[in-house]
């Protein structure tokens, strides 16, 4: 794998989220029904499929004793799905701190607001498990001989280029 997800991309993409529904919520909160309590729990049922994933494969890529060869298209498939899930959880993870940011300084004064803090909390939860889950899907799909994102002993990155010392 040659690029790993940016952890700025998922830094911004969960501030811009959390910004675009804290002003959404601002204008309508009053019109809007309650959010149900588990709503953030399918973000962390999905994570938690990813990292029995994780684990399953990370096996195979690091050939243990007893495993199957991953098939080079299932593990290009898995790639995707955990750089989609990493961001997909920052994007439902920002929404979500977005509501928790609105609705936690009301809870004392609006009734609904400290139901739906609790929601938020619940949905910040399962979106911080999958991004979890998408960043070591990710990670445990790298090859055994894949460095080129590691340090080695010497403290260089990756195998000396052309024009370069060794």
């Amino acid at each position: 794998m040659r690029t790993r997800t940016s952890p700025s991309l998922l830094l911004v993409t969960a501030v811009a989220a959390g910004l675009a529904v804290n002003v959404l919520l601002q204008a309508a909160y009053g019109d809007l029904p309650p959010l149900p309590l588990l709503a953030g729990l399918t973000p962390l049922v999905l994570g938690v499929a990813e990292i029995v994933l994780a684990a399953v494969l990370r096996a195979r890529i690091r050939r243990r004793p007893g495993a199957r060869p991953v098939d080079a298209l299932a593990a290009a498939r898995a790639v995707a799905l955990a750089k989609a899930s990493s961001l997909a959880g920052a994007l439902v993870g920002g929404a979500w701190l977005g509501v928790l940011a609105y609705v936690l300084p009301l809870r004392d004064q609006v009734d609904a607001a400290g139901a739906d803090t609790a929601s938020a909390v619940v949905g910040v939860v399962g979106a911080a498990v999958l991004v979890g889950a998408g960043l070591w899907l990710e990670h445990c799909l790298r090859t055994p001989d894949d460095h080129g994102d590691d340090p080695d002993r010497s403290g260089r990155r990756g195998p000396a280029g052309p024009g370069q010392r060794p």
